[in-house]
């Protein structure tokens, strides 16, 4: 499974109906169009999938949770209808989160940076390592977190998304993170914290369907605007990845300086 050099999305349910959903990307477990793409299907998929009864979303691997968008694939558009489509990748993603019947729990083993923290922010709870430090290096390369920042300012507020976003070049460690709300729980290592999410999963789906899905419909009160924000916001961020700015920006992360 980790060996596919373009990466892949994996969704295997329990008998206790607890679907896992893990991706993979060699560089970093970054998520390109294809892989945000499958990401979303397997999202809509386990939450329609009448066995389901909570949802895991996890990344392989021990180091990055999720170091965002593909660098590599940022510098192949030439245009802002194909930016805006990237971008609208992750928008869909979240979007995906947001409508899912099903409560979603994140697993951050390791770092997450730009839309690894946007991922984290679209999960409905979050179980992290110390490992898990959070970085939104968007305006470092010229663009803005735009697309992930509803999801970001409504798990930690403006005054940290404001934090986060103007120090582009800082990670900030897994305990502010969870002290601005991001993170529920926060463990010493990676086995510690699985123990801990395999009993929250099993405790979870074993309790009524019809009130998890109730509970799902209140956490996400008032965001029935996003499928337009964020697709809005995706057009932003692919004209600005067009700029000599950013693609020289794009370049020098790529030659080692990331």
């Amino acid at each position: 499974m980790s060996n596919n050099p373009n990466g892949n999305i994996n969704l295997s349910i329990s008998e206790t109906g607890v679907a896992t959903i893990t991706f993979y990307h060699p560089a970093q477990n970054s998520l390109p169009a294809a892989l945000l793409d499958e990401l979303t299907d397997k999202i809509i998929q386990a939450g329609e999938d009448e066995q389901t009864r909570v949802i895991l979303l996890k990344s392989q691997g021990d180091r990055t949770f999720c170091a965002g968008a593909s660098f590599d694939e940022l510098l192949q558009i030439k245009d802002d209808q194909a930016g805006a489509l990237f971008f609208s990748g992750f928008a869909r993603v979240i979007n995906a989160c947001r409508k899912s019947p099903k409560i979603i729990i994140a697993r951050l083993q390791g770092k997450a940076v730009g839309g690894g923290v946007g991922l984290a922010a679209a999960a409905d709870y979050c179980l992290a390592t110390e490992s898990a430090a959070i970085k939104l290096s968007e305006l470092a390369i010229g663009i803005g977190p735009f697309v992930i920042s509803p999801a970001v300012i409504r798990k930690i507020g403006l005054p940290a998304f404001s934090e986060l976003t103007i120090r582009a070049s800082d990670f900030q460690t897994a305990q502010w993170a969870k002290e601005k709300g991001l993170y529920n729980e926060v463990y010493a290592n990676i086995s510690e914290m699985d123990e801990e999410l395999e009993a929250l999963a099993q405790k979870l789906a074993s309790y009524h369907p019809e009130a998890l899905s109730g509970l799902k419909q209140i956490l996400w009160e008032g965001t029935d605007d996003w499928d337009e924000l964020l697709n809005e916001r995706a057009a932003i961020s692919g004209k600005l990845v067009l700029s000599p700015f950013t693609q020289q920006a794009l370049k020098g992360f790529l030659n080692g300086k990331r």
